[in-house]
């Protein structure tokens, strides 16, 4: 939504101007990261500004570490905003994937792009052309997640952004 996108855009440029903060956390509530965009919200009439493009490449160009802690779905703009942290935690029930297509849409905020220099040409035109949601295991062996935990999936981002 609108509001997320503000609040996202909001907090990373008060994260980056507070010298005492030294690494941001992006998650979900109530155990989901995000299942994505409510297409409802993509019909031009109604878009009133806020694209989720800029803010991923905000998220993505942070002077400060910017880690993702990925439970529950992470789908369309919600793997897109994941694809812009610089590292990214995930549950080990998580999953993720670009479904757009299977709408007729494409991901639009950059994934199509993120993705392949993360995972390779091959495992993403799999991903993007399919869209087919991939477990935790997978998206570790692949590369898209750094680490995956069975415990608490925020405390351990917050432990990895506090050692790098």
């Amino acid at each position: 939504s609108l509001t997320v996108l503000q609040a996202l855009e909001d907090g990373l440029r008060r994260a980056d101007a507070d010298p005492s903060v030294k690494a941001v956390m992006i998650c979900g509530d109530n155990g989901q990261f995000s299942a994505g965009a409510d297409i409802r919200g993509l019909s031009p009439a109604k878009r009133q500004g806020g694209a989720l493009g800029p803010v991923v490449s905000l998220i993505e160009s942070s002077r400060k570490p910017v880690v993702a802690a990925i439970e529950g779905f992470a789908l369309g703009g919600g793997l897109e905003v994941a694809l812009g942290c610089h590292y990214r935690i995930a549950h080990v029930k998580a999953r993720m994937g670009l479904p757009e297509v299977t709408i007729g849409l494409l991901p639009a905020a950059e994934g199509t792009q993120r993705l392949p220099r993360l995972i390779g040409v091959p495992a993403a035109l799999e991903m993007i052309t399919t869209g087919r949601h991939i477990p935790a295991a997978e998206a570790l062996k692949l590369g898209l997640v750094d680490e995956v935990v069975e415990e608490n999936t925020v405390e351990a981002a917050i432990d990895l952004a506090n050692k790098v």
